[in-house]
């Protein structure tokens, strides 16, 4: 069943709605129509938007930062449509690189190169392309069930041979402009994916771990009993170590230790990392650090021995040696730490061309030169090395120390820092050229374009573009063997010229085998064995994505940068980062234009969101609940817009339901119903041209139109900055003001009890502002404005509607500004109104004054006589929402003898006030009126020497006592207004509020039994003990009553061939009220055939009452029927059908779904009866308005009695009006 319906004709709203099967029935309609292919067919001569999507790995599923994203760019997207352009909208896929391959080592077990040897590249290179798009139809059906209009048919992927072309052309250009070097160099590597890190990568997992903290010590050759000793948190690079390096300017000291007498060098700023107290050491000489240059040192181990020719094992001096960590004392493994590949360097114990000291393969183990810990992983070995060190006598002091560390991204291990050859681009030497571009480009929000990309870029350093990978796309640089000859491969073309081959793949099976003639008789030329950083691929997106410059070569120039991208702030080291960089090396120029910055979403705990901790809802789950989007809203307005964090709590999403769509979806209902109504009986029919409408003279109607044009004005000014934050909070205030405000206040008018020409204009209006709405929310909630605009847009005009196709919400073109509609002076006006019923409103609940319960008078005090004028304006409605009999206003408080009184808040000033609270809390108190109402209008006041603020203190009225309004009134105010309410009571205003009771616990049981304003009742009532007040009060108020429900109320009992729907026992003013609804619906069936079984009966019930998804169960008074019972036996029995329970259960009335079946077979002989000749079904007291209109009624009924063909006749009642 699908309640999504395009008709010709406004359709009744069901009072309910499950949001999520509505969506699903819209992405139906979506489909059937390929409503996003028209979108851009409609759309094609436009000025283009270019927008370029950020690609996604499809090996894991999408999670909350992918909806997130993926719902900003769908919001502004559909907004740039909206506006007048054409938005191609392509999906993107990330095929290559480290995620890939990591899944598959993990899969095959597959520890390091020399298994990938045995398997051959080819067969491991299949394996990850067997697995690249494995979630990709998950990702299809999650960014669609979210709403997202994007292209999958016509999409990229890093893996496509002209993509991959596109991306050799860049690295090309970039070679030929000398950007290209090979080098070696102290990198982040990880040992799981047995490949180098570029920076930015490395910074994007940190975590604080535990690590082991040595200290070690190095005896001096000179003379074995003084020892430097050194700080590690990595004792795994101690076989490794080659210098020691200490600081020139800090003084260090020979210090004794009085408890062993070892005497040892450290820095003197550094004691208290070895000693607690000064008791503990004897200082016996002081000096720079500069004079220990040189000084010799007895080698931990004897692995590389042979070093010690070029220098090695001696003192170095660089100013990086802190004062803060450590004991002043840094142990050098040049190989192992970028500090220290670059001092060992300049002192001449390393050269560039020498053998490196790396004892660690690519998968983090020791190599075999590493004797006493070979094949042990290094961080497995910091343990054994203690041990060792402890066994060796040189181990000072041993313990953990908690840092933060950087893990790989891929695997989340950690990571090491390893010197391995890559291939660099250079990138340090254009820093000024890319801060250049980047203040060029408009940021969202603003901070994170100075600070956290500015910063990251004014330290950039030279990309390490290499991995010693398999599956990516290949460096195409051909080689001879001794790197002499490069020649660099810039295409398909050029490399089958270059080859004699023909090529059809570029993937490292197809490439790698293929040689190119030296020109230099160097024999012939070999690819390097490396690929791409999967991060150059997505850099070179916005021209591989195109073939550029292979095809398409004026549609990109014409079309470069892109008006937008969006992404998560990690991408400030990341994708945005390379696309800067490539753009800039390329073309001078940024990638992009305007950029859109999320925060992280985390689980409700602030901890990251971990699918083996289970600490976050499945986001499939919530969508599946909630909707897509209630979803979207909830993460749209949120701080995660501008960049900051998001706890997700499931709560927020259910509150966008029951605060925003809820109100907003009730008063679309309230129009639709009202329009039917006007139909029904006035026979008017609402079509709204917005050109052609005479404009009300109604305030509300001028205030709802006005409002809505001064949000379409904002609208448009901040979607066009791209400040979504801004744009949403007001979206929901607006469903606020128009549900809580304007419908609320004018649903007297919309239900034509002020006549038919004030009717027609209210409801006029609201379609008028519903429409516009909807227009404004399709980019972020594009479901439900679908849902409503499918019936809405029968009452729309189509003369007044600018485009050819009009079938979907999303065709349509922004609302037009309408700024002679905008009138600031009654948006005030009725800001003031809202203001005054606010307070009014506190005053109630204060003193626990139902609204229900009229009161005698209602004072507005304000200084200024037009914002009076103003208020005075809108009487009626103050009076109606407050239900006050009068309100009087006046410039002059001191008339009615208020005074304002300050109390100190306890707990934030004591806080902060310490010992002078007792006196500044004495001296609030000593506070004039004045001086309070100057500090209402400053926000501060100075007392007793101390600057108080708003939230220091709590303001209160009070009144004169002599003046005798202390006991009449009850004050509150804002600041601006003062508001008073007379809450004196009287007897004639607590009858009315009794008589509001009675209505509003009958208007209750309406809703109870599901029906609708149309649906004809009567109502019967008791009370007890009869003839008491509350009967008294219905009498006296019986007319008051009757127009308010429109049904007759009549006293008990209950006639017997009545219809009850539903029937509650409650108190009203310690008054038992017993009362109950009556109402029918027959369906006579004069001569049928079709024998009716239980099954049968519950099938007819959903079907009339549009009950499909709920499970009924048919009772013959306590005792349920089963499928094999037998109906006919039951004649002239009273059946009925519920929602489980059983109709003599107390609580029944909440669970019965249609009380009270009849099913009889009436005025038959027995023998008609067994033979199923005759029968009458008789439903009663259905469940709401029956959303069949009459001729279908009659189909239903032909399909029950078997009937199809016959003339049947529907009857309202047992007198047999047809």
């Amino acid at each position: 069943h699908c309640c999504f319906l395009v008709g010709i004709m406004v359709e009744p709203v069901s009072e309910s709605i499950h949001f999520p099967s509505e969506e699903e029935c819209v992405l139906k309609f979506w489909t059937k129509k390929d409503c996003f292919q028209e979108c851009l067919k409609q759309s094609k001569n436009r000025p283009k938007y270019v927008f370029y999507d950020g690609p996604p790995f499809a090996t894991g599923l999408p999670h909350y930062g992918h909806i997130l994203a993926g719902t900003i760019k769908d919001i502004v997207t559909r907004f740039a449509h909206q506006s007048g352009f054409h938005v191609d909208r392509r999906f993107g896929w990330d095929c290559h690189g480290l995620p890939v391959e990591y899944e598959i080592d993990k899969t095959l077990g597959i520890k390091g190169p020399e298994d990938v040897a045995k398997m051959g590249i080819a067969e491991y290179n299949k394996q990850c392309r067997s697995i690249v798009m494995r979630y990709a139809n998950e990702w299809e059906v999650s960014v669609k069930r979210m709403g997202r209009w994007i292209d999958f048919r016509n999409d990229y992927k890093t893996l496509y041979p002209w993509f991959m072309e596109t991306v050799w052309w860049v690295f090309k250009q970039l070679y030929d402009k000398g950007m290209v070097y090979r080098g070696v160099k102290v990198m982040p590597f990880s040992t799981a994916c047995n490949t180098p890190l570029s920076n930015f990568e490395s910074n994007q997992n940190y975590k604080d771990v535990q690590d082991p903290s040595v200290i070690v010590n190095f005896p001096l050759l000179e003379d074995e009993s003084v020892c430097l000793i050194a700080w590690t948190t990595t004792p795994w690079t101690l076989p490794s170590n080659l210098a020691l390096c200490v600081n020139p300017e800090f003084i260090y000291v020979k210090v004794k230790d009085n408890d062993t007498n070892k005497v040892y060098i450290m820095m003197e700023a550094r004691l208290g990392a070895l000693f607690k107290s000064e008791s503990e050491y004897t200082i016996l000489e002081k000096f720079p650090g500069k004079t220990l240059k040189g000084k010799q040192y007895k080698p931990l181990f004897e692995y590389f021995i042979k070093c010690k020719e070029n220098g090695a094992f001696s003192v170095v001096l660089d100013n990086y040696v802190r004062e803060e960590e450590g004991t002043g004392v840094v142990h050098q493994a040049p190989y192992f730490g970028a500090d220290d590949y670059r001092v060992c360097m300049e002192y001449n114990v390393i050269q560039r061309d020498s053998v490196p000291i790396c004892p660690v393969d690519s998968s983090g183990c020791f190599t075999p030169e590493v004797t006493h810990f070979s094949g042990q992983y290094v961080k497995d070995a910091d343990k054994n090395i203690i041990k060792w060190l402890k066994e060796n006598g040189r181990l000072v002091n041993a313990s953990t120390f908690k840092h933060n560390y950087p893990f790989c991204w891929r695997s989340d291990t950690p990571l090491i820092y390893k010197a391995v050859p890559s291939w660099f681009v250079r990138v340090e030497h254009m820093v000024d050229k890319l801060l250049e571009n980047n203040d060029k480009c408009y940021w969202v929000p603003e901070f994170v374009r100075e600070k956290r990309f500015g910063n990251w870029l004014r330290d950039a350093r030279d990309w390490a573009i290499s991995r010693n990978r398999y599956w990516g796309t290949p460096i195409p640089m051909w080689v001879s063997d001794d790197y002499e000859e490069v020649v660099c491969v810039g295409s398909i073309a050029e490399l089958e010229q270059l080859t004699g081959v023909k090529v059809t793949d570029l993937h490292r099976e197809t490439i790698d085998g293929l040689t190119i003639p030296s020109r230099c008789g160097k024999g012939v030329l070999r690819r390097v064995s490396e690929v791409f950083d999967c991060w150059f691929e997505s850099g070179s997106m916005p021209y591989a994505q195109a073939h550029y410059p292979f095809e398409n070569r004026r549609e990109f120039e014409d079309t470069f940068p892109a008006d937008f991208i969006a992404e998560g702030i990690d991408q400030t080291r990341g994708w945005f980062y390379t696309l800067l960089v490539l753009s800039t090396a390329l073309f001078g120029k940024p990638p992009f234009k305007n950029v859109i910055v999320n925060g992280l979403v985390l689980a409700s705990d602030g901890q990251k969101m971990s699918k083996r901790k289970k600490n976050y809802p499945d986001p499939s789950l919530i969508v599946q609940n909630y909707g897509a989007d209630a979803l979207r809203l909830y993460l749209i307005n949120s701080p995660v817009v501008r960049a900051e964090n998001l706890r997700f709590k499931e709560e927020g999403v259910r509150d966008v339901l029951k605060d925003v769509f809820l109100p907003w979806y009730n008063a679309y209902r309230f129009l639709i119903q009202n329009v039917l109504r006007l139909q029904k009986e006035e026979d008017m029919k609402i079509l709204y041209n917005e050109n052609t409408a005479k404009l009300s003279d109604n305030i509300m109607d001028k205030w709802i139109q006005s409002f809505t044009q001064s949000l379409i004005q904002f609208f448009k000014a901040e979607m066009n900055a791209y400040r979504l934050y801004t744009v949403v909070p007001k979206l929901v205030k607006y469903v606020d003001m128009l549900t809580n405000w304007y419908v609320r206040m004018n649903r007297r008018r919309l239900k034509g009890e002020s006549g038919t020409e004030d009717c027609v204009w209210a409801l006029e209006t609201l379609c008028s502002v519903l429409f516009s709405m909807c227009r404004l929310m399709a980019p972020f909630t594009p479901f439900i404005t679908e849902l409503m605009y499918q019936n809405l847009r029968h009452l729309i005009d189509p003369a007044s509607v600018e485009e050819k196709d009009a079938t979907s919400i999303h065709y349509l073109m922004l609302p037009h500004l309408r700024e002679s509609l905008i009138d600031q002076r009654i948006e005030n006006a009725v800001s003031q109104m809202q203001s005054v019923i606010e307070l009014g409103r506190v005053i109630r609940d204060r003193k626990t004054l139902p609204v229900k319960y009229p009161l005698r008078e209602v004072v507005v005090i304000h200084q200024d006589p037009e914002a009076l004028g103003d208020i005075q304006s809108l009487q009626k409605y103050i009076l109606e929402e407050l239900n006050v009999r009068q309100l009087t206003l006046s410039t002059d408080k001191d008339k009615y003898g208020i005074r304002l009184r300050a109390e100190p808040d306890h707990m934030v000033l004591g806080k902060r006030l310490k010992g002078a609270f007792k006196s500044v809390t004495a001296a609030i108190k000593e506070l004039k009126s004045e001086q309070l109402e100057a500090f209402q209008k400053n926000g501060s006041i100075v007392v007793d020497g101390h600057e108080l603020h708003e939230e220091d203190l709590r303001l209160m009225y009070t009144f004169d006592q002599n003046l005798g309004t202390a006991m009449q009134y009850e004050a509150h105010s804002d600041g601006q207004l003062l508001v008073l309410l007379d809450i004196t009571p009287d007897q004639s205003m607590v009858d009315e509020g009794v008589a509001r009771e009675v209505i509003n616990r009958i208007q209750k049981l309406r809703k109870k039994g599901h029906l609708v304003p149309s649906d004809e009742i009567t109502v019967y009532y008791s009370s007890e003990p009869a003839g008491d007040y509350l009967d008294k009060v219905i009498q006296a108020h019986s007319d008051f009553i009757f127009a308010t429900i429109k049904a007759p109320l009549k006293l008990y009992p209950v006639p017997k061939n009545a219809s009850v729907i539903v029937q509650e026992k409650t108190q009203v003013r310690l008054t038992c009220f017993v009362f109950c609804l009556e109402g029918m619906v027959l369906l006579e069936n004069p001569r049928g055939d079709n024998r009716l079984d239980v099954e049968k009966l519950k099938m007819v019930c959903r079907s009339i009452f549009n009950l499909n998804e709920t499970p009924l169960a048919v009772f013959n008074e306590a005792t349920e029927l089963k499928n094999s019972s037998d109906l006919l036996a039951l004649s002239g029995n009273t059946l009925c059908v519920t929602s489980g329970v059983r109709p003599t259960d107390k609580n029944v009335s909440d669970s019965l779904l249609c009380p009270y079946i009849n099913l009889q077979l009436l005025n038959a002989r027995p023998a008609e009866c067994q033979s199923g000749d005759v029968g009458t079904l008789l439903l009663a007291n259905p469940v709401g308005q029956n959303s069949l209109q009459p001729t279908a009624l009659i189909t239903e009924t032909a399909k029950v009695f078997g009937l199809r063909g016959r003339k049947i006749k529907l009857y309202m009642d047992e007198d047999l009006r047809e």
